[in-house]
């Protein structure tokens, strides 16, 4: 197989740059593991009622978050507010019908929630898309830079797109393949895949629900879009989007394949190859539903530790405090609790604003963020990088956390979307202090570099850190580590299952916590990390540093 380049033989290669970036030997830092406890049970009881924004379980949320920065030490971070406002417009789905495909051998129809789940962007009161044509475009993806284009030859405006999910190599091993082999990119990610349709007129974009290239089942489909979406309360009202978007279950979409007289798992292969062509099933779909709009303004939590010799320069934590509030009910129980996802992430941001201000304040300011409406599609986070509180050309790079180990303490630690940026250097030496090995992800498939708020910040320029725990488990190697990452997305992603135990290891957290710790100390004290020469973010951060005259 071949493997991205390790990160200890990057920083070799680049010595020069590592000896430059490098500041004092790693600290030993106090993490509260009561701390990591407290707030983790708090967030994730059934009184926040899964922490929904826009929704009174919001407000105690909020609260409950300044309380804790309050009590670490910190400073309201945004000109002496603990918020930034973040708008946003909640869309509701009601009196949806079915999704109908006519015109075929025989007619096809998908239940809502068992069948197909689907929404909208648009804040408009109705949806009604009424005898569209269907067309299949394969992986949906438009990539002039690699010669690639599933839409090249017809027109879809107006039109129904059904789409394949990650992209063309997601089955390939290695990294050589004209999307990066095994590895997810961007044009993988059905963000992505909604964004193109809607640029080529679709009036809706339906994705094919597989487990292995989605990389989770369809339950976490059915949880996540079967309740309000958000969306940013922009001018336009989103209506340059589709109209309807959403997805479908796998046997369904080799029914209605069936139907107009196609074979699914051919035209799927045929997808992978480079030159597909666009093929129209003939035959229509239809699917309405009505909607309730409600615009409001959700909230950033923005603590800050004042540095003292360059307080203008920012170093950055993160983590979004939201989940998916009420969805449906699993053996009775309504409330997605999201402990792992995301309280547990939270509760590490609090336990290091509690570190370092112990330590006393560094050279830079260092900024504590937990971000809302990150399951909406990280729109906290990209909010927050649209409109900074904090210039992003000061903005020298930070960590992200979004879901901390608790299986306990591990061989390895993995970068997602390793080969990026100058900061896998910094923590080659903190990693290796801990008797650990940095390895390659295990399921890059998946596509985790897209999935979290630190891809806002990297879009706009920032380097920011989202690694943590790999699989190899101190207890139980890899074989147990692959175990529990199985049981987590199988049965609590994104489900009421999510909720806190009190049998956790913390172990493992406070491990990666300690190198979080480290780097953010290092970050505030020296150094101006950037991207690697190839990454695909470096032109804008030298734009924003030039601008900026970053020294």
């Amino acid at each position: 197989m071949t493997k991205p380049r390790h990160p200890l033989l990057r920083a070799l290669l680049l010595l020069p740059v590592a000896i430059a970036l490098t500041a004092a030997a790693p600290e030993s830092p106090d993490i509260d593991v009561q701390t990591l406890k407290d707030v983790t049970k708090t967030l994730s009881s059934d009184a926040f009622e899964g922490r929904e924004p826009g929704t009174p379980a919001e407000d105690k949320t909020v609260a409950y978050i300044v309380e804790r920065f309050k009590a670490a030490g910190l400073k309201p971070g945004n000109r002496g507010d603990w918020f930034q406002e973040v708008p946003l417009v909640e869309i509701g789905f009601r009196d949806v019908s079915p999704l109908t495909f006519s015109g075929g051998k025989t007619p096809v129809s998908l239940d809502y929630r068992t069948d197909m789940v689907i929404a909208t962007y648009r804040a408009t009161p109705r949806i009604a898309v009424t005898n569209s044509d269907v067309v299949f475009v394969g992986y949906g993806i438009n990539a002039p830079e690699r010669g690639w284009n599933d839409y090249a030859g017809i027109d879809v405006k107006g039109k129904t797109v059904i789409i394949l999910v990650n992209d063309p190599d997601w089955q390939m091993k290695g990294k050589d393949g004209l999307f990066e082999g095994r590895a997810m990119t961007y044009y993988g990610r059905w963000t992505y895949k909604f964004e193109e349709a809607a640029r080529q007129g679709a009036a809706a974009a339906i994705i094919v629900h597989d487990t292995e290239p989605a990389a989770y089942g369809w339950g976490v489909v059915q949880s996540s879009w079967t309740g309000a979406l958000h969306e940013l309360d922009e001018k336009g009202d989103h209506l340059d989007q589709s109209q309807a978007i959403g997805w479908m279950q796998l046997d369904k979409a080799r029914a209605l394949f069936a139907s107009a007289g196609q074979d699914f798992g051919t035209l799927a292969e045929a997808a992978k190859v480079k030159g597909f062509k666009a093929i129209p099933l003939g035959v229509k779909a239809s699917v309405s539903f009505s909607n309730t709009i409600r615009r409001q303004a959700s909230k950033n939590v923005i603590g800050v530790l004042p540095g003292t010799a360059a307080p203008d320069d920012y170093v950055l934590y993160t983590a979004h405090w939201d989940h998916l509030g009420h969805c449906d009910a699993v053996n009775g129980d309504g409330i997605c609790n999201g402990a792992l996802d995301n309280a547990s992430g939270v509760a590490g941001l609090v336990a290091l604003a509690e570190a370092q201000t112990r330590a006393g304040p560094a050279k830079r300011s260092i900024a504590f963020i937990a971000v809302t409406a990150e399951e909406s599609g990280l729109l906290g986070s990209r909010y927050y990088a649209e409109h900074p509180v904090y210039p992003l050309a000061r903005t020298v790079g930070g960590v992200n956390m979004d879901v901390l180990n608790l299986n306990g303490p591990t061989r390895d630690f993995v970068v997602t979307g390793a080969g990026k940026s100058e900061l896998e250097d910094l923590i080659v030496p903190l990693v290796a202090a801990e008797g650990r090995l940095i390895k390659p992800e295990a399921h890059p498939e998946r596509g985790g570099y897209f999935r979290s708020d630190h891809f806002s910040f990297a879009k706009l320029g920032v380097p920011m850190l989202d690694g943590g725990s790999g699989q190899d488990l101190v207890k139980g190697g890899e074989a147990a580590g692959e175990a529990a990452a199985k049981d987590y997305n199988e049965r609590r992603y994104h489900k009421p299952q999510d909720e806190y135990d009190p049998n956790w290891d913390w172990s493992g957290a406070v491990l990666d916590l300690k190198i979080y710790y480290q780097l953010g100390r290092d970050l505030a004290g020296s150094g101006w990390p950037n991207w690697y020469p190839t990454a695909e973010f470096r032109t804008i951060r030298d734009k924003s540093r030039a601008e900026a005259q970053v020294k």
